[in-house]
């Protein structure tokens, strides 16, 4: 990863940024501040994030449009995404946050040292993936859009056909062609080849 790869920190109350620039400092990474989705979208496509701490709640674009918009992008699906919100625990928007896979989701106030490490740890995390080699990937054979995979394994049009083998050991009871032949079952031991197996110790019988 190049040494300017920054954190993308989103709020749209600049004392909350301010708050966020602070705790984040001491680590030395680049920071780049946006007050609105818009912006982080905008900054995101750019290049150069690392990381990005997105508020849930803001004007216009929330956190989770950005987050949802970043998971679609191929340029920005593997940036690690934190969410945090002022609005308390919410269940409807901690589901959508681990739908949308995203990397933490985390309550105001914040805590500054959990924030730090969670940073500190994506980034890092960031880092070892940029220098890994690039995978090669075939094409896309199911549709980018989640919900539309989802209505489709809903449909069934995904499901595979059973296999023939499959559909032959299902009828092995009462089809005496599908079982298997005589061939392919173990053959019993011979009992004269079975040499007898030793006595206690004292034993004449021998």
């Amino acid at each position: 990863m190049s040494a300017d790869m920054k954190v993308l920190l989103v709020d749209d109350h600049e004392d909350n940024l301010f708050a966020m620039e602070s705790i984040l400092a001491p680590l030395g990474y680049p920071l780049e501040l946006a007050t609105s989705g818009d912006g982080a979208l905008k900054a995101a496509l750019h290049g150069g994030i690392a990381v990005a701490v997105l508020d849930v709640v803001m004007p216009g674009v929330s956190g989770l449009d950005v987050a949802r918009y970043l998971s679609r992008l191929t340029q920005t699906q593997l940036i690690p995404v934190v969410l945090v919100t002022g609005m308390g625990h919410d269940a409807a928007t901690a589901d959508e946050a681990l739908r949308l896979g995203v990397a933490d989701y985390l309550i105001k106030p914040l805590d500054p040292w959990a924030l730090r490490i969670k940073v500190q740890y994506l980034y890092r995390a960031s880092a070892l993936l940029a220098l890994a080699p690039p995978r090669r990937r075939g094409p896309r054979t199911h549709p980018a859009d989640p919900d539309q995979l989802a209505a489709q394994l809903r449909s069934g049009q995904r499901q595979s056909r059973p296999s023939d083998t499959a559909a032959r050991v299902s009828r092995w009871p009462d089809d005496p062609e599908s079982r298997p032949s005589d061939r392919m079952r173990p053959t019993p031991p011979d009992p004269a080849r079975l040499s007898p197996a030793p006595g206690p110790p004292g034993d004449d019988r021998a």
